[in-house]
Formats: C-alpha cells, sequence, structure tokens
C-alpha cells in the first residue's frame, strides 16, 4: 500500500498528510469508522448539553454574552490545539465541543430571539444534510474522487479568504454588503457556501474511512470526531445565516 495519503479534505484540520507516520503503538488499538462515529456522538451530546443551558439564559442577562464569548474564544484555541497536536484530541476534542456548545446556545438564542422558528428549521437542516450525504457516500451516488476533493478544497479556501477579508475590513468601518446582506447576491453566496459546507462532509466521511483502513492509531478517531463536528458546526451556522436573511426579506 502507498505510504503516502492521497486524499484531499477541504476541511482545514483534515489534512492530506494528517496520516502519513502515525503508526499504531503497542496496544492501543487502532482507528475504526464505529469508534469515530461513537465518538462523534459524544462530542455531539456534549455540545448540546452546553449549548441548552446558555439557550435557557434570558436575551439580556449578561451571562447569555460572556458565555457565548467564552465559546467562540475558548473553542478556537482548542480548534489550534487539536489540529496542531492531534495525539491531545481525546482530550481537546471534548472541551472543543464543550465550549461551541456555548458559543452556538448564545448565537442561537440572539437568532431567534430576531426570528421565531429558525433554530428549529436549522437544526433540522444541519442533520437533515448529514443523514442525506451519508447516505449517498455509503451509496456511491456521491464518489469524492481526486478532482472532486482539490475543488471542495479550493473552493472552502476561497471563502475562508472572503471571510478573513471581510472580517479584517470591519476593523475600519467598511462592510461588504453584497455578501452580509439580505439581497439576491447575498442570499445566493449564502447558498453557495452551504453547498460547500455541505460538500465537506463527504470529505470528512472520505478521509475517516481511509484513516481507519491505513490503521491509524485509535487516538485518531477523536481526531476525525473533531473534523466533523468543525464541519457541522460551520454548516449550522451557515444554514442559520441563510434562514435569516430570507425572513429578513419578508
Amino acid at each position: 500500500m502507498n505510504n503516502h495519503l492521497s486524499l484531499r479534505s477541504g476541511n482545514p484540520v483534515l489534512r492530506s498528510n494528517t496520516f502519513i507516520g502515525r503508526h499504531t503503538e503497542v496496544n492501543t488499538g487502532t482507528m475504526t469508522i464505529m469508534g469515530t462515529v461513537n465518538k462523534t456522538a459524544l462530542c455531539l451530546l456534549l455540545l448540546m448539553t452546553t449549548a441548552i443551558f446558555v439557550w435557557n439564559l434570558s436575551p439580556t442577562d449578561p451571562r447569555t454574552t460572556m458565555f457565548m464569548l467564552i465559546g467562540v474564544f475558548g473553542g478556537l484555541i482548542a480548534a489550534l490545539i487539536t489540529a496542531f497536536r492531534q495525539h491531545l484530541a481525546p482530550y481537546t476534542t471534548p472541551i472543543y465541543a464543550l465550549l461551541e456548545g456555548l458559543a452556538l446556545g448564545g448565537i442561537s438564542k440572539f437568532f431567534e430571539t430576531m426570528y421565531p422558528g429558525i433554530v428549529n428549521q436549522a437544526v433540522f437542516l444541519t442533520f437533515g444534510t448529514l443523514a442525506a450525504l451519508l447516505l449517498a457516500y455509503r451509496s456511491g451516488l456521491i464518489k469524492p474522487t481526486e478532482n472532486f476533493k482539490l475543488g471542495i478544497a479550493a473552493a472552502t479556501g476561497g471563502i475562508f479568504f472572503i471571510y478573513l477579508i471581510s472580517f479584517i475590513l470591519s476593523f475600519f468601518g467598511i462592510n461588504i454588503p453584497l455578501i452580509h446582506s439580505n439581497s439576491n447576491f447575498g442570499i445566493l453566496f449564502s447558498f453557495g457556501v452551504v453547498v460547500i459546507a455541505a460538500l465537506n462532509l463527504v470529505l470528512d466521511f472520505d478521509f475517516i474511512e481511509e484513516g481507519a483502513e491505513r490503521g491509524a492509531p485509535q487516538y485518531m478517531e477523536w481526531f476525525g470526531a473533531f473534523g466533523l463536528l468543525v464541519t457541522l458546526i460551520w454548516l449550522y451556522l451557515e444554514i442559520l445565516h441563510l434562514l435569516a436573511k430570507l425572513q429578513s426579506r419578508r
């Protein structure tokens, strides 16, 4: 078997060389798909626990904003540590899930206050998309070819670059209305981002499957769960943003 992964993942934390040089240590076990699924489910449970905690706070309660900011910046730190120190994933991934729950609970609460019912729609669409793409991947309807992977990775990088430029310009009071507005172009842009985020799930499935086939160390199950969690959170936020744009036009 070739010692180098041919896999390209659009997910920035699931890089093409993640499994290179990672050999199973004695008595540590190997990565499995079911193990990764179980750890992903546990992380989602942890995320929902802290999200519900913040969700139950009043939008005007200062703790809501405080917990949300702790989740945003704490989650970013945990994500960076996990991305660059994969062997710490069994510890940092659950922490990341808990912190992201704080962030998503606060963000969701604010969106729900503006547009009642929007959060339930976003959650349903996120998990519906996950189920549909998993079925399409397992049935072979969607085949993650090298060109497909490269295209999604390039599109994801482009979106990240646009968001980064928008974030930097915001410090100078410059806004990019075509991206954030509820105009036809703004809605089309958000829809395109949702599609790219969803297709990243296919790359994550393929990445996890190949890691299991290559007999990666068991701690990589946590890292695979982390990568999948990153994509799901991104997808949920983009769907929430798109729904908010659509509802603001009514």
